[in-house]
């Protein structure tokens, strides 16, 4: 089930468009230090979920702080930037503000310029400060938000897709209490019971009084650290001030309007429409989900592995010789280039093939036999 699927008030705390904002590490770790636990009446897990169900929020504004530790290999050129993929490494900011089901804005800012997306009603803008450049959509009659991104950037939208995987695979129980952004919250926790999957542990901190998700923590197989966390680190649930959402294009700003319904074709994010990826397909359910997608011309590039990175970068260089660092692996499913972080795997088969999920790469060779 999805708790939130019903509720666009907190699917709406996600941007449309999300850029990365890298602040010093250290501001950040002590806005996550654990703090003494608050004394709260008992709840069970089944009333948690019942809370996030049937909770109302008029009104929200706040700082969430996110935090990545994949352990990934000095690759991180593939994922650097300002889209999404630039969010599964270091630590990052964002402010949201959010009006009823027709008012919500998104701020990001970082030492090169800032990114906003502001839906007011019908009326939904993206801004890129860095670029100069604007979008502007007008939502059809009853819209009831935009296209959510692939990646989460939120705890109540990363809380969403946990909770959609509860079901048979999954054992839920309450944690501690804690204290995050000033609240005081209930935990519930979410791990799962297929041990081919790589996440530990999933724990949302719950606002006792509001039921809003606060923090989202996910830790991998063998570790007491999150691999990957996000939290508000202040947060006000008073109605924010209608010209928060007023958007006023700055002088020399060129502005393009996109087609209703759609978001630019750029922006970080964006997930394809129903049938436009027939190359890609699932293995498996819940935790042990593994996508299989088919890729375009060869597989790995081990044939170009010594293809030179571009001068002067240090990490962004050219993507075929990155992956052709990757370690080679192979046996009867085939050969390639295996991928590892604490949460997933990948596998880049040599036939054409990227095998992933959070995952074992016993699991992924189980796929690429079949």
């Amino acid at each position: 089930m999805s708790v939130l699927k019903s509720r666009p008030v907190l699917r709406w705390l996600v941007p449309v468009t999300a850029v990365a904002t890298v602040i010093g590490g250290g501001a950040a770790l002590g806005t996550f230090a654990a703090q003494a636990e608050p004394s709260l009446p008992p709840r069970t897990a089944a009333q948690l979920l019942v809370d996030l169900q049937t909770s109302r929020l008029e009104g929200l504004s706040g700082t969430v702080v996110q935090r990545a530790d994949l352990g990934l290999p000095p690759l991180a050129g593939l994922v650097a930037g300002d889209g999404p993929a630039g969010l599964l490494t270091g630590t990052h900011t964002l402010r949201v503000w959010h009006s009823g089901p027709d008012r919500q804005r998104i701020a990001l800012v970082d030492t090169l310029g800032e990114r906003d997306v502001i839906r007011n009603g019908r009326d939904v803008w993206a801004w890129n400060s860095r670029s100069n450049t604007a979008t502007h959509r007008t939502l059809p009659e009853g819209a009831a938000g935009a296209e959510t991104p692939e990646l989460p950037v939120t705890p109540g939208e990363a809380a969403d897709r946990a909770l959609a995987a509860i079901g048979p695979s999954t054992e839920v129980s309450v944690g501690r209490s804690a204290t995050v952004a000033g609240r005081d919250a209930y935990e519930l926790v979410l791990a799962p019971r297929d041990a081919a999957s790589l996440v530990h542990q999933v724990r949302i901190a719950i606002d006792a009084r509001q039921h809003v998700p606060l923090r989202f923590e996910v830790f991998a197989d063998g570790s007491d650290k999150p691999a990957f966390e996000m939290a508000f680190t202040q947060v006000s649930y008073a109605r924010p001030a209608a010209d928060q959402f007023t958007f006023n294009p700055p002088p020399g700003v060129k502005v393009t309007e996109e087609t209703a319904g759609r978001q630019p074709a750029d922006a970080p994010g964006k997930r394809p429409a129903h049938g436009e990826r027939p190359d890609v397909r699932t293995v498996g359910e819940s935790w042990a989900t593994v996508v299989v997608a088919r890729l375009d011309g060869a597989g790995a590039p081990a044939d170009r592995a010594g293809t030179p990175g571009r001068a002067g970068n240090g990490s962004t260089g050219d993507p075929a010789a990155l992956l052709g660092k990757l370690p080679k692996v192979s046996g009867d499913w085939g050969s390639g280039r295996l991928l590892t972080g604490k949460l997933f795997s990948a596998l880049l088969t040599d036939d054409g093939r990227l095998i992933a999920g959070a995952v074992t790469p016993e699991r992924l060779y189980e796929v690429a036999r079949g």
